[in-house]
């Protein structure tokens, strides 16, 4: 029994045509599970448990990629069989994922729907603890230009300057903004402070000739466009 236990933790024990790195090398990355994935990263399991197997246990602990994305460092690093440099790893290699979005411009993701504006930015918005306030650049093809971050706290309709909104729009020539925050309770219900912040950008954008086409409130998992709901768009 002693022999099985410790044999099942070594991922060069798998047939060879099952190794993660090996079926990556063969079939492309696309056709790994998370779990995978995430072996390749970790290399080494801990005895009784191969790296696929602690790959699953992680995202079955932290409610799949997302949980592990929101999950604190110090909470990734407690997980059995990680520790400090593996926790890095996974922590780097999703915030490269996230970033490679936005590398390159033909490949910039269009924002035709507010559920594209949400697919972009909740998937880090949501795990943030304070408050966000982000405004994504779009050109006349609705094609992401830039995400700026204009403030974060707590936010209320006297903290937020509209002006500062628009001063990265102008200076990229941006044709369109989207203007989109988080509510760290999980819970995107616009407050009376949305509501106001909204009406404010819309008349700005209505000024300086850029379209403001939106205002997402991100929660855990579920967002609110206020254009939908007419807030604050007139």
């Amino acid at each position: 029994m002693k022999e099985t236990t410790l044999a099942a933790y070594r991922i060069q024990d798998l047939e060879e045509n099952e190794r993660p790195r090996e079926r990556l090398a063969r079939l492309g990355a696309q056709s790994l599970s998370n779990a995978e994935l995430i072996a390749i990263l970790l290399r080494v399991g801990v005895p009784g448990e191969n790296a696929v197997q602690v790959g699953q246990r992680l995202l079955q602990h932290f409610g799949g990629l997302s949980g592990l994305h929101r999950a604190d460092f110090e909470e990734v690093c407690s997980q059995h069989g990680l520790g400090a440099a593996k926790a890095s790893q996974i922590k780097a290699a999703i915030e490269l994922g996230r970033r490679l979005t936005l590398e390159s411009p033909e490949e910039r993701p269009s924002i035709h729907s507010p559920q594209d504006a949400a697919d972009l930015l909740m998937y880090e918005m949501s795990a943030l603890e304070q408050e966000h306030l982000r405004v994504l650049l779009l050109d006349t093809r609705n094609r992401v230009l830039h995400i700026e971050e204009v403030y974060h706290g707590s936010l209320n309709s006297s903290q937020v300057r509209v002006g500062e909104l628009f001063k990265a729009a102008i200076r990229r020539n941006a044709a369109a903004i989207i203007v989109a925050h988080n509510h760290p309770s999980g819970d995107p219900s616009p407050s009376p402070d949305d509501i106001a912040i909204t009406r404010a950008i819309v008349q700005a954008g209505k000024l300086l000739d850029v379209d403001v086409l939106d205002h997402v409130v991100i929660g855990r998992g579920r967002f609110v466009s206020l254009k939908e709901r007419g807030l604050g768009f007139g």
